[in-house]
């Protein structure tokens, strides 16, 4: 059977001399894995440079419910990039977030509200001309909404602390030892009011900005303890050396 959706590239495997393995999350599908065969006419379907990370594509799939691979008959890029391949900080967010979003994917289901959000997020991330070097910060806690752990701030007050398994704001330590201290858990607050128009006026260090991903990765891995490493992470927190 034969359908039609929009996808987001996610992971490319060269198979063969001619072959590529390649992890979409789809629309219509969720994270699906599948084998295409490259030409190198001008007149394929299937062009090599359509499959690298975050690009956003509308595919034709050969669905076989029994394999693990699926063949993609076509596929076109939906809305070319104008920045994210060109700009070398852009570039490797979006490696992180697209190895991000695949090991979130692996285990967990990923609905079309999802999936809107994920593309609606690459499409600001291209078009943005303000700095981005807190967008990985916004994208992961505004993430943590659909995936159902997004923090409760109803509660918050100053000098709190933060529950990282109930994900609330509490006036004493919990019994257990997966929460931050009152100094800490005001991070969280501080990244819940970040969002893509106004994130470029929370101006931190490198190393101010990697200690809070390391909350947001601590967080998502007591949520979700199947996600594995991301390789890219250590990229990503040599980026951005001043305070942007």
């Amino acid at each position: 059977m034969q359908i039609k959706t929009r996808a987001i590239v996610l992971h490319t495997l060269k198979y063969g001399d001619s072959k590529l393995i390649v992890d979409l999350l789809t629309s219509c599908r969720g994270r699906i894995s599948c084998i295409l065969r490259i030409s190198t006419s001008s007149k394929s379907r299937l062009k090599k440079q359509y499959f690298q990370p975050l690009f956003i594509l509308d595919i034709v799939i050969d669905e076989r419910p029994k394999s693990n691979l699926q063949h993609i008959k076509e596929a076109h890029v939906a809305v070319p990039f104008t920045s994210i391949p060109f700009e070398p900080y852009k570039l490797s967010t979006a490696l992180f977030i697209a190895e991000f979003i695949r090991g979130i994917a692996h285990n967990e289901d990923i609905d079309e509200i999802t999936f809107n959000y994920i593309e609606n997020s690459i499409l600001w991330l291209d078009g943005c001309n303000k700095p981005t070097a807190n967008f990985h910060l916004v994208f992961m806690m505004r993430m943590s909404r659909f995936l159902g752990f997004y923090p409760n701030v109803s509660n918050y007050e100053d000098g709190c602390f933060f529950d990282m398994r109930s994900g609330n704001f509490c006036k004493s330590a919990p019994l257990h030892h997966d929460w931050l201290a009152p100094e800490e858990a005001m991070h969280i607050r501080t990244m819940l009011r970040m969002n893509y128009p106004t994130m470029h006026l929370f101006k931190m260090s490198r190393t101010e900005r990697n200690h809070l991903l390391d909350i947001i990765m601590d967080y998502y891995h007591i949520h979700i303890p199947s996600l594995t490493e991301i390789k890219s992470i250590d990229v990503l927190k040599e980026l951005f050396n001043t305070i942007d």
